[in-house]
């Protein structure tokens, strides 16, 4: 294990003069008094960094070795090597705990990430609660920025900087690979902005002298109050709400869908110049994406379906195979994989299937057992193997 000295020493605590003193009159007993006398003195200057250091040191003499650490412990004699590798191990683990036990998670963080151990570190995390006036930026960076706790983390930006830096963070960082963190932000995100429209919308015609039940979702009150909307008026950052509508396209039936397709309610009845302009098939905006959410969650599935059909159609005539690929996505979200396969066949037979962001023919073709269309994708992307393989199969 390789000891690198890649830590914080610009507000090191430092040891008063007289420490000096002792320690020099410590080793009139030998060498390790002298230590013993050195680690005391450092553990009550509170010198963490250094006590980590001092404690290797300690290993060294008792091993009979340099007490200078000049190379990597490799070079030390072979018999050393596991003794003083397992002081590492115990001094990097009492080090850290002892800045954990102060709530330093950076410095504590060095330690146990040098020892590729963060258990530690992420059941400290997960027990701090912040004060209002702590600063957080260390607990973000370790917690969401290293991964020891991002959910953790994606909370406190959420609370402590608002929607505007939480949505940032999202869309900002790769979390397709990690679909748990990412509905779980999403999920905040989608919560924190309908909470945030709802008091406003209520607050709205309240000041205009109407009583506005708990019970009022933000649908039912767009819908009775269109002059919510009069003169352009809106009632969140409309960027916010566009952002966290498309982020919602991802999110499985449940209330927080029921919540995304409120703020799609709201968004669809804004002035057409705060609705934004979108890609096919979201040119819409939020009409479309509220007609994606309502096929998720069952409702008008065919109709909706169908608007999806005619822009994937559409899109392909003219070259362009991303509205088929959201086509044939939502059709596997509806359960209707023969209707996806059907899909692919028809719009996306010829495409690189490692290219698409659904499903393409021969993994539908597959799933449902129709080894035929995987011989015809095979064909028709000239790919012999794939070709026979499908009628092989298909035989069978």
């Amino acid at each position: 294990m390789d000891l690198t000295r890649a830590l914080e020493e610009s507000s090191a605590p430092t040891l008063p003069p007289e420490a000096f003193d002792r320690v020099r009159a410590a080793l009139d007993q030998g060498p390790l008094a002298a230590v013993d006398t050195l680690i005391a003195e450092l553990r009550q200057a509170e010198d963490f960094n250094n006590l980590f250091y001092a404690l290797l040191l300690k290993k060294r003499v008792e091993l009979g070795v340099s007490p200078f650490p000049t190379g990597p412990a490799s070079e030390l004699p072979p018999e050393t090597h596991e003794p003083y590798e397992q002081a590492i191990r115990e001094a990097g683990r009492h080090v850290g705990q002892l800045y954990l036990d102060r709530g330093n998670f950076p410095k504590a963080w060095a330690f146990f990430r040098m020892l590729n151990e963060p258990e530690q570190v992420q059941q400290a995390l997960e027990s701090y609660t912040p004060g209002e006036s702590d600063d957080i930026s260390p607990f973000i960076e370790i917690a969401w920025q290293n991964g020891l706790l991002p959910k953790k983390g994606f909370d406190l930006i959420l609370e402590r900087h608002g929607i505007c830096s939480a949505i940032t963070t999202v869309s900002s960082s790769d979390l397709n690979n990690n679909p748990d963190l990412r509905d779980h932000c999403v999920a905040r995100l989608i919560r924190s902005l309908h909470e945030q429209l709802s008091e406003r919308l209520r607050s709205d015609l309240e000041g205009r002298g109407m009583t506005v039940p708990a019970s009022t979702s933000i649908t039912e009150m767009v819908r009775m109050h269109p002059e919510l909307f009069a003169e352009d008026a809106y009632h969140v950052d409309t960027s916010h709400l566009s952002s966290v509508v498309q982020m919602s396209l991802y999110m499985p039936k449940g209330p927080e869908l029921e919540k995304a397709r409120d703020l799609c309610e709201y968004g669809k009845r804004l002035a057409p110049g705060l609705k934004g302009h979108g890609e096919a098939p979201f040119e819409e905006t939020f009409d479309d994406y509220l007609a994606f959410l309502d096929v998720v969650a069952g409702v008008n599935v065919d109709a909706n379906l169908a608007r999806f059909r005619e822009k994937a159609a559409r899109e392909s005539a003219e070259g362009s195979s991303y509205s088929s690929q959201v086509y044939v996505n939502l059709l596997v979200r509806a359960g209707r994989e023969q209707d996806a396969l059907a899909a692919a066949r028809e719009f996306l037979i010829a495409e690189n299937e490692q290219n698409l962001i659904c499903p393409g023919v021969t993994e539908l073709a597959r799933r449902v057992g129709n080894f035929e269309a995987v011989s015809e994708a095979g064909q028709a992307r000239s790919d012999g193997v794939q070709f026979l393989s499908g009628l092989l199969a298909a035989r069978k």
